[in-house]
């Protein structure tokens, strides 16, 4: 086999391997922040969003970020009412969160549609390993929220 051969299967297991979050999300670290459709205080308020809910970063302005939330919606938020700590929103009508990221494993506890929940870490193939915010953890799958 040619070293071409051998370098294709490599990448595309490094790609597969790679964390299940590559794109810059955001949490909402204010109680409560405004959306805007200009990067400014001056610019129309188009909604609120409350603490934990994640945002896409698509754009960088001194000061700013323009965001895309789980609708697709863009706009515009200041980027000191964000933090880095990490969140994902139930996107599902109800998510089930298990013990263990396995299709049999025991529920954990279950999660309506925009139930914001802390993102712990990646887990095998297509589940991701949450936290609500009163302290239970488990498993959900990634096809059940947003902000990955």
């Amino acid at each position: 086999m040619s070293a071409t051969g051998r370098l294709i299967p490599a990448l595309l297991a490094a790609l597969v391997a790679a964390p299940v979050w590559a794109l810059d999300y955001r949490s909402v670290e204010a109680p409560a922040a405004i959306l805007y459709d200009t990067p400014s205080n001056k610019g129309k308020k188009l909604y609120i969003v409350r603490q934990t809910m994640p945002l896409e970063v698509v754009v960088r302005l001194e000061g700013w970020f323009k965001v895309r939330d789980a609708e697709g919606t863009l706009a515009w938020i200041e980027s000191k009412a964000v933090s880095e700590k990490r969140h994902v929103v139930v996107t599902a009508p109800r998510a089930v969160i298990r013990k263990e990221a396995k299709d049999d494993a025991v529920v954990a506890f279950e999660a309506d549609k925009w139930v914001a929940l802390e993102l712990v870490e990646a887990g095998p193939s297509g589940w991701v390993h949450v936290r609500h915010r009163d302290g239970a953890s488990g498993f959900v799958k990634a096809t059940q929220v947003w902000g990955l």
